[in-house]
């Protein structure tokens, strides 16, 4: 079968989706986690828009192995060169160039002609592969330029070298239809189109990103562009994990697959919703916590007599499995770190001894401790923020006739011990504002959101929350069986970030300067 290449931009694009900001020790666990996925290709950044990302696309750069590490850049040699610095040391570096062409971005945005896009663009590949070995070249706004000069533009790429042209719609505004028609035509028309490969960059903004996808796939495209979990400007990009399991699903139909190892879809899900905060939503396709839920009456009894009456891919196939081993209080270290090994964690020995502690902790508190669990707590334990703030010790008054108070003790770096109380309209204000004033930081609480990790009466909560300060947002998460204590361990772990963020804090620019 045809294989189709995967471009992920999860860490570039992905990255754009309102108030999420990756670090690059975050950037770089992703980037471990796309490669065990098996992405053929990943966009890491762009590198121009401040040092702080130019040296987080080389820190992913220097640690991929196994994949292409892409970075973006506008048609200006100025990005061109930080896209030079920032893959130095790359196994397989690629540039990744794109420049406007539908008449609405050359009027409004370049202000340019055609004949000015098309020399601007040669100058860009030419100058791009001089100093590095391969260059895709996206036509921006590609759904809503003019056939013709798709063609012209598609035509000067191959002439000048580049071994990707990626058409995007990029606002989301084609039907299936038209979208596999620009490939159908682009294929018609371009002498020597088989000398490169043809991309699919689809947005979501009325719900086609998959379907146009699927159907440049059907028109030729040899690599499609997207983010893990549809992650994006605005209503997000194709989501990769749909893409892939149509592949594999309906191979007779589309004829074409994926090289991505498939059981590290749930996974590779689940720690950038973590690290970007983006929960994913129960009904998502593939990844969603319903994909392979089932209430109906008649759903239920067609499962138990045969499982393929109501799904057509098997949990299993994403890298979901129940659990084999019940594991609870009495539950041993050896016990323990083999459902890790299972759940595809391999700790050091400190890590190891730290987790089976908060392991022991939880089990006293729950009678059965889950997956969802164990990786809960991992996923909090394993951050390495630095902490300049620890939270010690929490007391929370509340009456529905008394004002709700809270006492909060913080050990700051220097181990001191800082002890504060305050009162607010409710216990979680109460909290906040006690911490606020053990920290001695002047914050905005943007987003507060909760969740059950597990069912039940002992269910771990999940608290998420985004701290805005001077212009700069951070997320933070807890959990615990307590809500409350949940909340606060948020709250001092967005500090945290937030303090850590503020000292290497460098201004980006805008992508359409």
């Amino acid at each position: 079968m045809r294989k189709i290449y995967i471009f992920d931009t999860t860490l570039r694009d992905g990255e754009q989706s309102p108030g999420v900001n990756l670090n690059t020790r975050e950037k770089v666990e992703i980037a471990h986690q796309l490669e065990k996925l098996g992405i053929d290709r990943m966009e890491a950044g762009f590198p121009a828009a401040s040092p702080g990302d130019l040296a987080a696309v080389n820190a992913v750069a220097k640690a991929v192995k196994n994949s292409t590490v892409i970075g973006l850049s506008r048609a200006r040699e100025q990005d061109i060169d930080a896209v030079r610095e920032a893959l130095k040391g790359a196994q397989d570096p690629c540039i990744h160039i794109f420049l406007a062409t539908s008449p609405i971005h050359r009027q409004h945005k370049l202000r340019m002609e055609k004949a000015q896009v098309l020399e601007t663009a040669r100058s860009a590949i030419r100058y791009g592969l001089k100093y590095l070995p391969k260059v895709e070249f996206s036509l921006e706004d590609a759904g809503r330029t003019e056939l013709d000069f798709v063609v012209e533009m598609v035509t000067m790429a191959v002439q000048e070298g580049a071994s990707v042209v990626n058409i995007p719609d990029t606002v989301g505004y084609l039907t299936p239809y038209e979208y596999g028609n620009i490939f159908k035509h682009i294929k018609e028309n371009v002498v020597d189109v088989d000398k490169i490969q043809l991309s699919a960059h689809c947005h979501n903004d009325l719900g086609m990103a998959t379907a146009n996808t699927l159907a440049a796939i059907l028109n030729g495209a040899d690599q499609i562009e997207g983010t893990i979990n549809g992650i994006g400007e605005r209503a997000g990009n194709t989501a990769i994990e749909e893409i892939a399991m149509a592949l594999e699903t309906r191979q007779e139909f589309f004829q074409a697959k994926t090289s991505l190892q498939l059981s590290e879809i749930s996974r590779t899900s689940r720690l950038v919703s973590r690290l970007t905060g983006m929960v994913v939503p129960g009904n998502k396709a593939i990844v969603g916590a319903n994909a392979f839920a089932h209430e109906s009456g008649i759903h239920q009894d067609g499962m138990l007599k045969e499982k393929t009456t109501y799904e057509i891919m098997t949990p299993e196939s994403i890298g979901l499995k129940e659990s084999k081993l019940v594991l609870g209080k009495h539950s041993g270290r050896h016990a323990f770190r083999e459902r890790l090994i299972e759940l595809g964690y391999e700790l050091s020995e400190e890590e190891l001894n730290r987790a089976f502690g908060q392991f022991k902790d939880l089990a006293d508190k729950k009678k059965e401790v889950s997956d969802d669990d164990i990786l809960a707590l991992l996923e909090e334990k394993l951050a390495d923020t630095p902490e300049v703030f620890t939270l010690k010790t929490m007391f929370v008054t509340f009456g529905n006739e008394t004002t709700p108070s809270a006492k909060v003790s913080l050990v700051n770096e220097e181990g001191q011990v800082i002890e504060t109380e305050a009162e607010g309209n409710g216990s979680v204000d109460a909290i906040y504002n006690a911490i606020d004033e053990a920290s001695g930081e002047s914050v905005v609480l943007s987003d507060y959101s909760i969740k059950s990790v597990t069912h039940g009466k002992d269910a771990l909560g999940e608290v998420h929350v985004v701290l805005t300060q001077n212009g700069l947002s951070v997320q933070g998460r807890g959990v615990s069986t307590d809500i409350l204590e949940a909340s606060a361990r948020a709250y001092v772990d967005a500090l945290n970030g937030l303090i850590d963020k503020r000292k290497n804090y460098s201004n980006r620019v805008d992508y359409n300067s």
